[in-house]
């Protein structure tokens, strides 16, 4: 999906919605445990409850990948599940050097190679552009960097004077030159609503992933008060909230109404910004 498809599927759904995939078979509804993949078939039933309702998914690797073979298998079918009306976004914050990140280039891109073709990548940009570049050149695929993260410890660095800014505003600087707008995108997470007047002066239109709205405390109109850009420019991430929703067999009927909350907020802000 490139971003004339997102920004169109914007307009159609009236949403900028990511819906977190970061599914935990111990965390699922206990009869669902009764599939031969229940981590599968609850994603499905997710994304079948809300696919018109969100712009993109985000299954974190990690839940998966701590399931081994399992849980990989879990993972490349759910990535050929996702609609291609839905960008589909592995959250796996890789970041190493030449032929280490071609290989995890390939490993979440190449169909052909791994059974996964995921759209958009989440990479960390501390190895620099060596460990980016790999990424890119993938043709029509996204990465997305971490600049700015909700976290605790993300004050240990990100907030480092430089001489040229703080070290997230760095990143995003030299990152810019790597890739425009159609094929980088940046993390900041949503408790950090305050800089996104700064996110938005070194990056005034790319998209942002949003993590953090919902159960981690980030408020969506805070976000959007300082984030929205005039093309939306906004991905804001919810997992928990949704897809926890309820434990019981209406799982998906709830997921879908918190979702629905979420988009019908989504919907008033874009019509704000008149898109």
């Amino acid at each position: 999906m490139n971003r004339a498809e997102l920004i169109e599927q914007i307009k159609i759904k009236r949403s900028f919605l990511c819906v977190g995939l970061d599914t935990d078979i111990n965390l699922i509804p206990e009869f669902l445990l009764d599939n031969e993949d229940p981590v599968l078939e609850f994603n499905k039933q997710i994304i079948d409850a809300t696919h018109d309702l969100c712009v993109a998914y985000k299954p974190n690797s990690a839940f998966y990948e701590s399931r081994g073979l399992a849980g990989w298998k879990s993972l490349i079918n759910t990535s050929s599940y996702i609609p291609k009306t839905c960008l589909g976004i592995i959250d796996a914050k890789r970041g190493d050097i030449g032929n280490t990140s071609s290989m995890y280039a390939k490993a979440f891109f190449d169909e052909a190679s791994s059974g996964m073709s995921f759209d958009a990548i989440t990479i960390a940009p501390y190895m620099g552009s060596d460990s980016v570049k790999p990424f890119l050149a993938f043709e029509d695929k996204w990465v997305i960097l971490l600049a700015l993260t909700s976290n605790q410890g993300g004050k240990d660095f990100q907030f480092i004077e430089t001489g040229k800014g703080r070290l997230f505003e760095q990143v995003i600087e030299t990152a810019n030159t790597w890739a425009g707008n159609d094929r980088m995108m940046y993390v900041v997470g949503a408790t950090r609503a305050e800089e996104f007047i700064s996110i938005r002066k070194h990056a005034p239109d790319h998209f942002l992933l949003v993590p953090g709205v919902g159960a981690q405390g980030g408020s969506l109109q805070e976000v959007c008060k300082y984030g929205l850009s005039k093309s939306c420019g906004l991905l804001v991430n919810s997992s928990r909230s949704i897809i926890y929703a309820s434990s019981g067999r209406d799982f998906a009927d709830r997921a879908r109404e918190e979702a629905k909350k979420l988009q019908l907020e989504m919907s008033e802000l874009l019509n704000g910004i008149g898109l």
